[in-house]
């Protein structure tokens, strides 16, 4: 090589060397500058870990900023959401549509840059993360969502679906529970599309770690069976590289890649202390940082045009990926045209026609069966119609009749073959349908969102409804995200019997219908229980929560009582007075319903007038117009009276200022179910004691 190529080729090297650091700070400096404009925010970690994020996004991520929907990019997810101004940082630079008057309106009032990312607000942002953990366990969702996928509609010469889920994490991240949870079971998954970058600073928002946090953390994601790597200098871009490089390669583990950061990096007076974790550095700290990393001071929120132009080559990359990608998609279509068609019908949220044919209709029956069991028959007809149908339970199976009899469980291929003993039984592989979460409700509800959150996936979970108070923070996540989950949430009541009050749930379906944008359905029998499913399946933005019995409940004779369809809106007359003129309105759901139907009898015997109401849902219930509402819960009838074996808090909108409510203040007991109900006051003689009195004291008034 002659001295004059040998001397371009350093020029060249140096150069390139100048534009990445001057990028890693363009990252850097929009992050603080937005903080400190802001005067919130979390200025620490976009210091520390703008030189991985910088790497990941210029060299490995697979995305188009125009398109951010392609549904074979790359999923990268900040779960240290605290550091989100990093995220926006990135998406503005890399040319989504983020323009920077949102940067500098963040943390604000109606702008799309807030505190912590949000789905379906800002473009790029994959999941909602906020409460620490919650990323980490999403992406494990979203990795099992691209395996399953990969696994059914690959074929020879098209990979169709074929891209990694990338996340960034903080010490917080690998603190909370709901991570460790979500790390086992995808160490036990071997899900090697899962490449997590570990920011490890030493400090969290109140203190160093050395206070709370000095476990071997490498040690223990080898023994969760995840492949571990080690860089000692965070800005050590060339190590970086490297690492994410093996990472890939390690295709039959889950990666962590754990990277000495120092917090708040630059910064004089702040790096490596709390303080530059959740508040802004200051206006001097601000300049004396710049000054340190030898950048402008003036003007503020300014990218260097050689970065912008580095940084928007993302665009043209992007862009040329999908169409190769859509021009693959084409062809795959040409030779696999079926598989091809349903593929794109559940990207769309597109269900087939006739998909719901096949949903039982079950005959009048007094001894019935538990809206549990009919679930699972419901289920058992709609896996083959719904090919996006996909779920399990936290190791409740068979109590919660959750699986989808030969539909395959999803499991690494290696394990095949292997001695199994799952419930559902079936084929070993990543395109069986049946998850198995194991006893980690938490973990089960944040994968759940990353399922949902990847698309093409229509994710269900089971566990009992006591149980739900592990799943709150995933299932308000979802809520707030917008997510189609559905949950199975049995054993409902104190009538689940002798398992006691530990297992019996109170207060859960008051605390659940207070999630906003949550629909919660708890269905009186099994053709309630069947529409509740119908409607939950072709429900894409909110997830439901079907809330269901251990115990047998009467199938009721729809000749004589009012079709179940009646539950699409939430609330409807089942059992109409004598004469279409109620004098007392009975409301429940789900078990007390019958009981409430037995109750009329007496009433109607005793010449009061009363009407069946079910109530399955509140929530659609108060979506329905007021002319609807009136009818079914008239205000000219004072006497209303809720019958639910749960909290009583919030029937009196319903009931009025002149109702009453049968409900569960305190705590159940372990006894048979029968007993409890009968000792609890759900019997017929109080309920139609309670509706004679309140008539009585109504129409006295």
């Amino acid at each position: 090589m002659t001295t004059t190529t040998t001397n371009k080729t350093t020029v060249k090297a140096i150069d390139e060397l100048k534009l990445e650091k001057s990028a890693i700070n363009t990252i850097r400096f929009l992050s603080v500058d937005a903080v400190q404009k802001a005067n919130s925010g979390h200025p620490g970690l976009p210091l520390d870990a703008a030189p991985m994020a910088y790497v990941l996004w210029t060299k490995f991520l697979k995305h188009n900023p125009v398109n951010p929907d392609w549904f074979d990019r790359d999923r990268f997810i900040l779960s240290a959401g605290h550091g989100s101004m990093l995220l926006y940082s990135l998406l503005h630079l890399t040319g989504y549509d983020l323009p920077m008057e949102q940067i500098k309106q963040f943390r604000q009032f109606g702008s799309i840059t807030p505190g912590h990312p949000e789905r379906n607000l800002t473009p790029g942002v994959e999941v909602t993360t906020g409460p620490l953990g919650q990323g980490f366990a999403n992406g494990v969702g979203l990795a099992i969502a691209e395996a399953h996928l990969a696994a059914r509609y690959n074929r020879p010469d098209f990979e169709i679906i074929n891209h990694y889920t990338y996340g960034l994490l903080s010490d917080g991240d690998m603190m909370e529970g709901v991570s460790s949870e979500a790390a086992s079971l995808a160490g036990h998954l071997k899900l090697g599309k899962l490449i997590y970058l570990y920011d490890n600073n030493h400090v969290s928002l109140s203190a160093s770690t050395q206070i709370t946090f000095t476990e071997d953390v490498a040690r223990r994601f080898e023994a969760y069976g995840w492949h571990v790597q080690k860089i000692d200098d965070g800005n050590n871009t060339d190590d970086i590289a490297k690492a994410i490089d093996k990472a890939q390669k390690a295709t039959g583990y889950p990666s962590l890649i754990i990277v000495r950061t120092h917090i708040g990096y630059g910064s004089p007076n702040k790096q490596d202390t709390y303080s530059a974790h959740g508040s802004p550095l200051g206006e001097n700290e601000v300049r004396l940082t710049k000054e340190n990393l030898g950048w402008p001071t003036e003007p503020l929120f300014y990218i260097p045009v050689e970065v912008g132009e580095h940084f928007r080559k993302a665009i043209e990359t992007g862009c040329d990926r999908e169409n190769e990608w859509n021009t693959m998609y084409m062809e795959y279509k040409k030779k696999y045209p079926g598989e091809a068609t349903e593929l794109m019908q559940m990207i769309e949220n597109e269900l087939k026609p006739g998909w719901d044919a096949d949903i039982p209709v079950f005959p009048a029956d007094e001894k019935g069966t538990s809206t549990r069991k009919a679930s699972g028959s419901v289920l058992q007809s709609l896996y083959e119609k719904v090919p996006g149908l996909i779920g399990g339970s936290g190791d409740l199976n068979p109590s919660t009749h959750s699986e989808l009899e030969g539909a395959g469980d999803f499991q690494h291929p290696s394990m095949a073959g292997g001695d199994k003993q799952g419930s559902a039984g079936g084929e070993w592989n990543y395109a069986g349908r049946n998850l198995f979460f194991g006893v980690r409700e938490h973990a089960m509800a944040a994968i759940l969102n990353g399922l949902a959150a990847h698309g093409g996936l229509i994710p269900y979970g089971a566990t009992f409804l006591s149980f739900s108070d592990y799943m709150r923070p995933s299932i308000r996540l979802a809520a707030l995200s917008e997510m189609n989950v559905t949950y199975v949430f049995t054993h409902d009541s104190i009538g689940l019997g002798e398992d006691g009050p530990t297992h019996q749930p109170v207060e859960h379906l008051i605390s659940m219908r207070a999630i906003p944008n949550l629909i919660v359905m708890r269905p009186a029998d099994a053709n309630e229980t069947a529409e509740a499913w119908r409607f939950a399946i072709n429900t894409f933005n909110r997830p439901v929560a079907l809330i269901l019995t251990r115990q047998d409940l009467p199938t009721f004779d729809r000749e004589i009582y009012m079709p179940a369809e009646g539950v699409h809106r939430g609330a409807y007359i089942l059992s109409e007075a004598p004469g279409n003129a109620p004098q007392v309105i009975l409301i429940a759901s789900g078990s007390e319903v019958n009981l409430i139907i037995e109750a009329q009898k007496q009433l109607n015997e005793e010449g009061i007038s009363a009407r069946v109401v079910s109530m399955p849902s509140w929530e659609i219930f108060n979506t329905q117009p007021e002319e609807y509402r009136n009818t079914v819960l008239p205000p000219s009838v004072l006497s209303k009276l809720a019958v639910e074996a749960g909290s009583s808090l919030g029937w009196c909108k319903y009931v009025g200022d002149h109702g009453e409510v049968i409900g569960v203040d305190k705590f159940g007991t372990s006894a048979p179910g029968p007993v409890i109900m009968q000792e609890y006051g759900f019997n017929v003689e109080n309920v139609v004691n309670k509706a004679m009195a309140l008539y009585k004291t109504n129409h006295h008034e």
